[in-house]
């Protein structure tokens, strides 16, 4: 009996929806996008309405063939990837692969069974189950702004990278969202450092009442006028006038105020808060979430899918998760915490309606009743995501608020005016259920922590003491996870879904770094203000954060069909081709940069001029003639004023300590096969590791020293198996500088010995004109000539009774000639016959020949 085929993206979510719909239906998974633009080209028409060319994916033409073998026997065939833009776009692609076509007319065709699309924001039997009692056919206004977002990214990126290859550096990228990201980093850099501190006094007064506490009460002005108190000349004539002054109470005003509760979580408030309260990346959080809403184990009950869709900008709910949140409310904290009605919250303008907040399939699944099932980072990300949402629906929190303004009365006749404020937890109402981030308090919070005595208007007060404080404005602070999320939220730049690759990105491509301790805040690279500053001065409109965000609102034009995606593409291009040309003339050449200084060359006395190379800039002596061997090659790091990353946040950071990027646990160092690595403590929970090679070790060194083949300068790099002197014109010149030990090598004649490392660390000795010539040894050769034998060569052994000369054909010894393991035997061929030589000798006092002075890493050869 034939089936019904469901294709959804992943085998996770496969094996959760397949137990709710039963036997008659066969659930596969496509692993992805089946198909994208190639790779190797643009593949946009810009002539012919910007038609695309979508390829297949390498490597998934055997899932397609499967898919289309299971399509060919199907009665029905169902596309349930994700509810969203690329979700539909990727149900497309597989409509098309599975034989579905449309008419000019929109009239649906197939070559076999009909094709549909199903739904559904969370993966429940219910959602299920109704999902496919509503099929529908595909949106393709989802699909075309989804395309538009996929054609204006590779317009952007396949053709201003590679103006970044030839001006700067290969390897490079540019992209119309991250580098929007990255001119928010860097002009927040320039901020910081073009900030200049105000100053600024406060005088407080300690203060007590007929009953304790004692309480602080601060200046707010003089005879009913608000007053700054700029420094300390104006301090100091405060403090003179309160002397003798005579302190009562003014005025008691007594209020109820209440806090309302948070909306549940959407995409961007989840990564948010994640990263305020557990400290996890926004890369951290999305794959956590895509785990918790594809399904976890949860023993007999199986697969269970425990939030709904994690990609989301909504903030409704559903009218049965109302219900179900209100009963679970009743139960666990009392009557007197529901709402009289369910509370709703305002969404975004452009928010996609027919999406749901991120809220927990079912209310009555407390965290604590499902951690045992879950890993730790899982179990904490759901327990954030239930709090929310039950305390979403909660009544707001009550405070008596008690606000005291205070009289100091001088005994030059002026009043100085002095308040504070204290306010009390009344009742708890959604606190109950979510604890305030401490990173969101505001200047309320604060006031729950000061408690006042018993005040009363006209009553006395005692002067402790007066506590006169400078204070300095602080810099705007550099952006975390949490608080970029929360700009490019805000200013529209971006989709929620596509937040968590863009921090990623512009850190995978080192345009910025992040700063220790858990704060994790980005500081921009040398590179990455370089980058920058070419993209933003030739493209000014198309990197425009403005311009970016109207991109946004148009592309939800597109999806709701009240644009078309070519219109939308006309425009843009109109203005990209003019701002790519203009750049393909003026874009400043990097890597021909010879800026003057006023620096001196510490080898000949010329001006020294500043120079960009493949690691970033250096100063170079301005005598200096590549054509002239004889020219001064001084060079010299430029030492860049970014913040030290060790220290810049060392109020979270302990000393010696690193943190997971990710999840930000503690990482410590740990030896693998390849070497020595920081690992996070929390696999296999985390499992980011980071290679003890930094960026910054790395850096080649430039040595006064010439490459004997192309006459640039030599540079002492660093590699896997250590540090090795090699050409700075790498790659075009391979040359690598070798510890030869003054041996010509006995099998080839022509190349000489080297010390050499092997991977594991171990020295031998090898031929310098490998692969040529493939001569290896354990031991040290010696040109010296076997007495008995006539070996071209003896090799020195270091035994316990002390150093030997011994012949390489002794039986004891390395033996060259012995055939390779694996090698196989050619027809006819005759084994070279094997000469056995015993000779041996103490080693006399040698020589020691003057050796190179750095390894040669066995890799580069």
């Amino acid at each position: 009996m034939s089936k019904s085929l469901v294709i959804v993206e992943s085998p996770a979510k496969a094996k959760t929806i397949n137990k709710y719909l039963g036997t008659d239906f066969d659930v596969e998974a496509s692993l992805g996008h089946v198909k994208d633009l190639p790779k190797n080209r643009i593949a946009v028409d810009f002539d012919h309405d910007f038609e695309t060319e979508l390829v297949v994916i390498p490597g998934k033409e055997k899932v397609l063939d499967a898919l289309r073998k299971k399509a060919a026997k199907a009665n029905a065939i169902f596309l349930a990837p994700d509810p969203d833009r690329e979700g539909e776009a990727i149900a497309a692609h597989l409509f098309e692969e599975l034989g579905g076509s449309r008419d000019k007319k929109g009239k649906y065709k197939y070559t076999g069974a009909e094709i549909r699309r199903v739904t559904f924001n969370e993966i429940t039997q219910k959602a299920v189950k109704a999902a496919f009692e509503h099929p529908r056919d595909i949106d393709w206004n989802l699909v075309d702004a989804q395309q538009t977002r996929r054609v204006l990214d590779r317009i952007v990126g396949y053709q201003i990278s590679p103006l970044l290859w030839d001006k700067v550096r290969r390897g490079l990228s540019a992209g119309r969202v991250q580098t929007v990201a990255l001119r928010l980093i860097v002009e927040r850099e320039r901020a910081i450092k073009a900030f200049i501190p105000v100053e600024s006094w406060t005088i407080g007064a300690h203060l007590s009442a007929a009953q304790p506490p004692a309480f602080d009460a601060r200046f707010i002005g003089i005879d009913g006028e608000k007053l700054e108190v700029p420094n300390q000349q104006q301090a100091d004539l405060i403090v003179e006038g309160l002397a003798g002054a005579a302190w009562t109470v003014a005025q008691v005003k007594k209020t109820e105020v209440s806090r309302k509760p948070f909306p549940p979580f959407t995409t961007a408030k989840l990564q948010q808060d994640a990263f305020q309260k557990l400290h996890f990346s926004s890369k951290r959080t999305m794959a956590l979430a895509q785990r918790l809403y594809e399904g976890i184990e949860l023993g007999t009950e199986g697969s269970i899918g425990l939030i709904t869709y994690m990609r989301t900008d909504s903030t409704q709910v559903s009218t049965d998760a109302l219900a179900e949140v209100r009963e679970i409310i009743a139960a666990s904290y009392g009557k007197e915490f529901i709402p009289s009605a369910p509370n709703v919250y305002k969404s975004k303008s452009d928010a996609q309606g027919a999406h749901e907040a991120i809220r927990p399939t079912s209310a009555a699944r407390h965290p604590d009743q499902v951690q045992r099932y879950m890993q730790e980072d899982e179990f904490k990300l759901y327990r954030l995501i239930w709090q929310r949402f039950v305390a979403s629906q909660m009544v707001p929190a009550l405070f008596d608020r008690t606000t005291v303004d205070i009289a100091a009365q001088a005994v030059n006749g002026k009043r100085y005016d002095y308040r504070v404020t204290g306010t009390v937890l009344k009742f708890e109402g959604f606190l109950k259920a979510y604890d305030v981030s401490k990173d969101a308090r505001d200047e309320e919070d604060d006031e729950l922590k000061r408690k006042l005595p018993p005040l009363e208007e006209g009553q006395k007060l005692t002067l402790k003491a007066l506590k006169p404080e400078q204070h300095f404005s602080e810099p705007p602070p550099r952006f975390n996870d949490g608080t970029l999320v929360k700009v490019l939220e805000e200013r529209g730049i971006g989709r929620p879904s596509t937040y968590a690759a863009i921090l990623s990105t512009i850190q995978e491509r080192q345009y910025v770094t992040k700063t220790g301790g858990k704060a994790g805040k980005f500081v921009p690279t040398e590179i990455g203000m370089v980058v920058c500053d070419l993209l933003v001065v030739n493209f000014p409109y198309i990197f425009d954060p403005d311009y970016t965000a109207k991109l946004e609102q148009e592309l939800d034009s597109v999806e709701d069909g009240t644009e078309k995606w070519t219109t939308l593409m006309g425009d843009f291009y109109q203005h990209f081709e003019k701002e790519l040309r203009h750049a393909e003339i003026h874009m400043e050449n990097v890597k021909r940069m010879e800026k003057p200084t006023d620096q001196v060359c510490e080898k000949c006395g010329s001006p020294l001029v500043l120079k960009w190379g493949k690691f970033g800039s250096f100063y170079a002596c301005s005598t200096y003639d590549k054509k002239d061997p004889d020219s001064c090659n001084f060079t010299k790091e430029n030492v860049i004023d970014l913040p030290d990353l060790e220290t810049a946040d060392t109020q979270d950071t302990a000393a010696g300590e690193e943190y997971c990027p990710n999840c930000n646990r503690v990482m410590v160092l740990k030896r693998g096969r390849f070497g020595q690595f920081m690992a996070c403590t929390g696999y296999p929970d985390c499992k980011t590791t980071r290679q003890l090679t930094a960026t910054k070790a790395t850096a080649p060194i430039p040595l006064d020293e010439k490459c004997p083949k192309c006459d640039r300068n030599l540079v002492l790099r660093t590699g896997r198996f250590g540090e090795f002197v090699a050409c700075s014109g790498y790659p075009k010149c391979k040359y690598v500088k070798q510890n030869f030990i003054g041996v010509t090598c006995p099998k080839c004649g022509e190349g000489e010995i080297a010390e050499k490392k092997a991977r594991r660390g171990n020295l031998f000795y090898g031929c310098s004109e490998y692969p040529k010539c493939d001569f290896t040894s354990n031991n040290k050769p010696i040109a010296e000539q076997c007495p008995q034998c006539g070996s071209a060569y003896l090799v020195q052994k270091d035994l316990k009774s002390g150093t030997v000369l011994v012949c390489p054909n002794n039986k004891k010894s390395v033996d060259e000639e012995k055939p390779k393991r694996g090698r196989k035997k050619v027809a006819g061929e005759v084994a070279p016959a094997v000469v056995k030589c015993d000779y041996s000798r103490p080693a006399p006092e040698l020589t020691p020949v003057p050796v190179e002075q750095a390894e040669v890493a066995q890799a580069v050869q």
